[in-house]
């Protein structure tokens, strides 16, 4: 994944790869590990629904994946427990580990097939599926053999399952110095009825006043997602929109004085946060690819500076609502995407285990980029070797 993620992100054609992988797979002679990354090419190329299905067959027969490793004698050996699902919807683990002499074994959790009695051997698991509704089936398979799990097995599915949005804000409530506006599930018509005063109070919930965020359940990337002002301007969204369940939520304006918006992403490793980027823009539906930051020196500038400073800086300033966020989500590796509000209190827009965290920006662009990342990737490696370290000291 990460070299095909790569490759698509430097703008490489990944047709012609596509094109002699079909030929494989037509013709029959297609190996299991080919057609996973046809798969993943075809997710790459925007067609999600052939990717899916070509994972869907490949599933049949073949549950277990092992990238190539770096190394011919592993430091380590991890397993990963995925779900059948799109490539956003599990860890994309692969970034993590790709340069770390770790052998790195994916083993699919299907509806279709029972875990395996005989696991591969390995030194630590971590589940990698997301709190999604096409995980819900993987995670309940592996919770329900998790106490009895022949190694450490990090990142539960118990705790995974805390992170969908209507669950983290009242997973975090009352934490202070942070500021996390409720999360409300709805349905389409719910929301057609929503009154057309823009002063109304919502009968989805009494807390609720336009201007409101708007998204449909279960997306990702800003798709779909919306700031309504008013009842007519609902309207108008719902005509553009064919999903039925929807996530609402109370606009919060986290301009900076400047009337800039600065979205940051924090990387908890086991207990610890480290910065992963920032993303600084005119617009309050930011996302790192819709910043350009790769066009402006003096942004970049702001998130080296970000980066450099984070222990004395944004992470001192959060240190306390940090450390409370990552000891009631629990997890040994998750990501928080965050801002900062005008009274200085951290804004949680969402915590998850499954977005991205990667080394692919060009290094003449962003040249502090690749340490910051590094770090981060040793830090999970160091964390992965503490556990299974930790458990080959109590079985001694």
């Amino acid at each position: 994944m990460a070299k095909l993620a790569k490759m698509a992100f430097d703008g490489k054609n990944l047709r012609p790869l596509w094109a002699e992988l079909i030929a494989k797979l037509l013709d029959g002679s297609i190996e299991a590990g080919e057609a996973i990354d046809l798969s993943l090419i075809a997710q790459l190329l925007g067609d999600k629904q052939a990717g899916l299905s070509i994972q869907h067959e490949i599933l049949r027969e073949h549950r277990l994946f092992r990238p190539p490793c770096i190394s011919d004698r592993p430091r380590l050996r991890v397993l990963a427990l995925a779900a059948a699902t799109d490539m956003g919807s599990n860890t994309p683990i692969e970034f993590l580990l790709e340069h770390s002499g770790i052998e790195l074994m994916v083993l699919y959790v299907t509806g279709e097939a029972e875990l395996p009695e005989s696991l591969p051997a390995h030194d630590v698991a971590i589940v990698i599926a997301s709190d999604s509704e096409d995980c819900r089936d993987a995670l309940a398979k592996i919770d329900a053999v998790a106490a009895r799990w022949p190694r450490p097995l990090l990142n539960p599915p118990k705790l995974v399952c805390n992170l969908d949005r209507d669950k983290l804000h009242r997973l975090l409530a009352g934490i202070e110095g942070l500021t996390i506006p409720a999360t409300i599930g709805a349905t389409r018509e719910q929301l057609s009825q929503v009154p057309a005063s823009a002063a109304a109070p919502l009968e989805i919930d009494a807390g609720l006043r336009f201007p409101l965020i708007v998204r449909p359940r279960g997306s990702h990337a800003g798709v779909g997602l919306a700031k309504i002002d008013d009842g007519a301007a609902m309207h108008v969204y719902l005509g553009e929109r064919a999903e039925r369940e929807f996530f609402v939520s109370r606009f919060v304006n986290y301009a900076s004085e400047d009337g800039r918006f600065r979205k940051y992403r924090v990387v908890i490793v086991g207990g610890t946060p480290y910065a992963c980027h920032m993303a600084v823009a005119d617009r309050w539906d930011i996302w790192y690819l819709n910043a350009g930051m790769n066009h402006s020196a003096e942004k970049r500038l702001e998130e080296e500076t970000f980066m450099r400073t984070f222990d004395i800086g944004f992470g001192r300033r959060h240190r306390s609502a940090l450390a409370e966020i990552a000891e009631r989500i629990g997890l040994d590796y998750f990501i928080i995407d965050c801002a900062e509000t005008k009274e200085g209190t951290l804004l949680i827009f969402e915590a998850d285990n499954t977005a991205v965290v990667h080394n692919m920006d060009p290094p003449d662009v962003f040249p502090y980029k690749g340490p910051q990342m590094r770090m981060i990737f040793e830090a999970f490696a160091a964390m992965l070797e503490r556990r299974a370290a930790h458990a080959r000291e109590q079985a001694a």
